[in-house]
């Protein structure tokens, strides 16, 4: 031992990090094929309102991936939730129309992946900013979804150029804003923020496509929801305790 200190391996720190850079784009990308392909084969608020169940897979992740301890509030929201995806699915007197098992199916996959990358960009926002998180991830998805354009490329017209340009803005600002929520709360308490999205699909799907919401999605919706916000006050006490806890031990 000659008393030097050892020097960090900054090529090494690089490396773990774009690893991590690209889970969260792998997810990342995986998250875009199901949420459109949801909204490609499901009617608008229906694929909207299977996306609510993300905080209730944020549990099922907690428990499975973070060994977290989960309790009869969270344990009751899961159960909530998922009778509210009964309840839309209508398993017992038919689906509704334009609702198809795959169309579900690819419904529950996309929370799901939206569950997974808010905890990946919370472990992110610990040695990352936003801006950072956002830029690798169009670095190392732009290059994967370029594979997929002989097969689907086309010429478009000026108005289909302005939707895509509109639609990149729009989902560039959501990337930012959701990246720097996460960095100031927790997943479980920010994802709850997104049920506003039902009303605005729900107008869409009937001034734009001319389908109103069925009975069943205003029956099931709220079990859902209101799962989601369960999970979020529960959080929320927990969080405090765990505050209150940490205080105490300090003095």
């Amino acid at each position: 031992m000659d008393g030097s200190i050892a020097r960090p391996r900054p090529l090494l720190a690089l490396f773990v990090r774009l690893l991590a850079h690209a889970r969260r784009a792998a997810t990342g990308l995986f998250g875009m094929i199901f949420t459109y392909g949801a909204v490609l084969l499901l009617p608008l608020a229906e694929a909207t309102t299977l996306g609510f169940t993300a905080p209730v897979f944020a549990v099922l992740i907690a428990l499975v991936v973070l060994r977290e301890k989960i309790g009869p509030y969270r344990w009751g929201a899961v159960a909530m939730g998922f009778a509210g995806v009964i309840v839309v699915m209508q398993p017992f007197t038919g689906l509704d129309e334009g609702v198809t098992l795959a169309g579900i199916a690819v419904g529950l996959m996309a929370p799901l992946m939206v569950a997974l990358i808010s905890f990946q960009i919370q472990e992110l926002n610990t040695t990352e900013n936003p801006w950072s998180i956002v830029f690798w991830f169009a670095a190392l998805t732009t290059p994967v979804a370029a594979l997929g354009l002989p097969f689907v490329i086309a010429a478009h017209d000026p108005l289909t150029w302005l939707v895509i340009i509109a639609m990149a803005l729009v989902g560039a600002a959501a990337q930012v804003l959701l990246t720097t929520s996460l960095r100031f709360g927790s997943a479980a308490v920010i994802l709850p923020m997104d049920y506003t999205a039902l009303l605005w699909a729900s107008l869409y799907g009937y001034y734009l496509f001319d389908r109103a919401a069925p009975a069943a999605l205003w029956l099931g919706a709220p079990l859902i929801i209101g799962a989601g916000l369960l999970i979020a006050w529960r959080e929320r006490q927990l969080a405090k305790a765990n505050r209150v806890a940490s205080a105490a031990s300090q003095e």
